[in-house]
Formats: structure tokens, C-alpha cells, sequence
């Protein structure tokens, strides 16, 4: 099972993709789609949606994980990321592909055991958990890979039961 993980943004949407197979976790492919702030916010998301049509394509993911929105000070910046956001769920449509969605607080539970634990606590068992060389960068990367991860962990308990 493939699953992909966006942290969604219009500046930065990070991706990570990983594979279940027996019970272990394989790293497939991070990174980060980063727009220019000098392009029309349309010209933005287009962009978005073509970088993660070809990740969708290219690599078939079984599950998409996407963060939830806590909208906190910065409601114009939520509601940017609402739209890379919205991007995300309109691809797993498409494409008919099941979609899971996860609090950071969740992420981080299901990761360290802990809700309230520190990025970089989360980081280091991505890096751990994938036996990657070293932390996974950009940190929105990080997060998404955490999202696939969790993805993956939640399927495999609803198919224990």
C-alpha cells in the first residue's frame, strides 16, 4: 500500500510518499512544490495541482493523508492554505482515492506518543521509522512524510479489527 502525505500551503506544499509492505515502511519520495509570491494566486495553484497530478500519476498512492486546518491568528494565511488544501481532496477525487485526515496533535500522538511534542521530536522519527540518513528537509516535507506514515498506521489498525 502507497500512500502519499501533503502539508499543504501556497508558498510551500509539502509531499511525502511511502510504502507499506509486511508491516515495514519504506521511503519512496519527499520534497516540496514551492510557488513564486509574484505570480497570480490562480497561476499558484495551478502549479500545485499539476506537481501533485503527476505525483498521483506517477506513483498511484493507495491513501492520501492531508493535515487538518486550525485556523489560529493568521486567518488570511489559513485560508491560502485551505486552497492548496482544497487542491489536494479535489486530485484524491479525481483520482478516486480515499482520504485521511489528521490534527498535528494526532500526527504527533501517533508518531512520539505525545500530542504536544516538538517538531523536531517528529522529524527524528520519520528519519527513524524510514531509516532515512538524516531528517528529512524542508520541514513541510517532514510533515507530510509524518502524515503518510500515520495514513499507513490507521489503515493497517482498521484492517486488524
Amino acid at each position: 500500500m502507497i500512500a502519499i502525505g501533503i502539508d499543504p500551503g501556497t508558498a510551500t506544499t509539502g509531499f511525502g510518499i511511502v510504502k507499506e509492505k509486511d508491516s515495514r515502511l519504506f521511503h519512496i519520495k519527499h520534497g516540496a512544490i514551492r510557488t513564486s509570491a509574484q505570480l497570480p494566486l490562480e497561476e499558484r495553484l495551478l502549479y500545485i495541482y499539476d506537481q501533485l497530478n503527476e505525483y498521483f500519476s506517477n506513483y498511484s498512492p493507495d491513501l492520501v493523508a492531508v493535515e487538518k486546518i486550525y485556523f489560529k491568528q493568521n486567518v488570511t494565511n489559513g485560508i491560502f492554505v485551505a486552497q492548496a488544501r482544497g487542491i489536494a481532496l479535489l486530485l484524491s477525487a479525481q483520482k478516486k482515492i480515499p482520504v485521511v485526515e489528521f490534527s498535528p496533535t494526532e500526527v504527533k500522538t501517533a508518531l512520539v506518543g505525545y500530542g504536544r511534542a516538538e517538531k523536531f521530536q517528529v522529524q527524528a522519527m520519520v528519519q527513524r521509522l524510514l531509516m532515512l540518513d538524516k531528517i528529512p528537509k524542508p520541514d513541510d516535507a517532514g510533515d507530510a512524510l509524518a502524515l503518510a506514515i500515520c495514513a499507513l498506521q490507521t489503515h493497517r489498525q482498521i484492517n486488524l479489527r
